[in-house]
């Protein structure tokens, strides 16, 4: 058995190829299909089957347009109401998929009709084993039980609590794991671990949700350590019981130089790519900074923070502009239009809108801060609540990011400097006050370097 590994390091998320050298099946693709089909032409293999742990909420599944193009079995949980042809699967249920035998379980938490798989070789001396378990078993912990509704997130945690023991005593402790979220991904909860692999008997010496004797205990812990998960999630499901579409991941024509500035002006969503020191020196007036390429926080956060399913316009240079709009049909944010300009590697903004009015806002760190604030300027911390209570500046308000644009008229009509843990969420932050009228500064700063200049800090 070999088990291919396809990275979404944007969503936090793996989907998994696995096959025996001649038939593969397919576990929790994305939408955006072909990465999956290079890895199989790559391993000169088939694919037969194409597996669903569970009715995802953090992105758009590729699940049945892949088994579609193959010709190969969905399985889908037998419980779960979707609108298409699937194989129904349940718990117990034994399929075979060349030399491999996939061992269906139940592990109900992350949501109700969540399954696992146990993947078994077939040989004289067993075989290896892998476990697939989805929001289930993750590395260091496990999947969030808030996501269904708040009146099930007790009760899914309790279910999370035994199902992962379940999973545990289904497999073998040398058998390899390979969760699906965890990695990033907002689906995840509690102390999850940095490792990249491990296997079952690791993570049943350390995984908290494992080691931990007292049912209730865990369920308390696991509550209290649930945190805010991006607004788009409320669409993931919906659209995947439906059966999504295929994505078109072609870069479009570029919009004129007059209907961009249109745009711009009927207060459309304008999403700047670039890195958000350029953005804040000059930019488009209306536009909105969402810096791509550095970490891999643009997909959650642009589908956080813009409402949904608002026309949207991408400005960027050509490569940053597709890649986003691949990043972007994983959240069923489809069609995005494009603004690139006669430079392909560069964004010129004279060439894309050269009668449109321009704009700008100071940056600075840490230090220009404490040298430079008057006493009536605002300090706005755009963490999360949880970040803002371990540690924060002394005064400052706290408006997360995804609150902010249904917040601005709360902040006082001041200066406001504004900050992050590391400058991306402030430079969307400051972008969306810029946007609306307001005089901003943007700390383009690690907040872990405030104390060492002198500002005062309290938890």
């Amino acid at each position: 058995m070999d088990v291919v590994v396809i990275e979404t390091p944007q969503l936090g998320d793996r989907s998994y190829l696995v096959h025996d050298g001649s038939v593969a099946l397919v576990i929790d693709p994305q939408r955006d299909t072909d990465r999956i089909e290079a890895a199989a032409r790559e391993a000169d293999v088939r694919i037969t089957h194409v597996a669903e742990t569970h009715l995802h909420n953090d992105y758009v599944t590729g699940g049945l347009l892949l088994a579609e193009a193959h010709g190969a079995a969905y399985l889908v949980n037998a419980d779960d109401h979707v609108e298409f042809n699937r194989v129904p699967v349940s718990d117990g249920q034994v399929l075979h998929v060349g030399r491999l035998t996939v061992n269906v379980v139940a592990t109900p938490g992350h949501t109700h009709t969540h399954l696992s798989y146990v993947v078994r070789e077939d040989a004289h001396d067993g075989g290896t084993e892998a476990v697939f378990s989805g929001g289930s078993l993750l590395y260091g912990s496990v999947g969030r039980t808030d996501l269904v509704s708040p009146d099930d997130t007790a009760k899914l945690a309790h279910d999370q609590y035994s199902s992962v023991r379940r999973l545990v005593s289904s497999a073998s402790p040398d058998a390899a794991l390979y969760p699906t979220h965890g990695f990033g991904s907002f689906c995840s909860v509690g102390p999850s671990s940095k490792v990249n692999a491990s296997t079952i008997g690791q993570q049943a010496a350390a995984n908290h949700a494992l080691t931990d004797p007292n049912e209730d205990h865990f369920v308390a812990e696991l509550l209290e350590n649930i945190t805010a998960y991006p607004a788009y999630y409320a669409h993931m499901s919906p659209l995947n019981a439906a059966g999504p579409g295929v994505a078109n991941l072609q870069v479009p024509d570029s919009v004129d130089a007059a209907e961009l500035s249109r745009r711009l002006g009927a207060g459309e969503w304008v999403v700047d790519l670039r890195h958000r020191v350029a953005f804040a020196d000059s930019h488009l007036q209306g536009s909105v900074s969402f810096e791509y390429g550095r970490g891999d926080n643009f997909t959650s956060y642009l589908g956080w923070v813009i409402p949904w399913n608002q026309p949207l316009t991408l400005l960027g240079p050509l490569d940053e502009v597709e890649k986003a709009i691949r990043d972007l049909a994983r959240i069923g944010i489809d069609g995005p239009d494009a603004a690139v300009g006669p430079d392909a590697t560069v964004l010129n903004l004279g060439a894309l809108a050269p009668d449109h009015p321009r704009a700008s806002y100071e940056h600075g760190d840490w230090a220009a801060l404490f040298k430079d604030r008057e006493p009536e300027d605002v300090v706005l911390d755009v963490r999360r609540p949880e970040e803002y209570k371990a540690s924060h500046v002394k005064g400052a308000l706290n408006v997360p990011v995804y609150e902010l644009l249904g917040r601005i008229t709360e902040l006082p009509d001041a200066r406001i400097w504004v900050h992050c843990a590391t400058g991306y969420r402030a430079s969307v932050a400051a972008s969306l006050l810029d946007r609306a009228g307001r005089e901003v500064v943007l700390i383009n700063a690690k907040f872990r370097d405030a104390a060492g200049v002198g500002i005062e800090t309290v938890s």
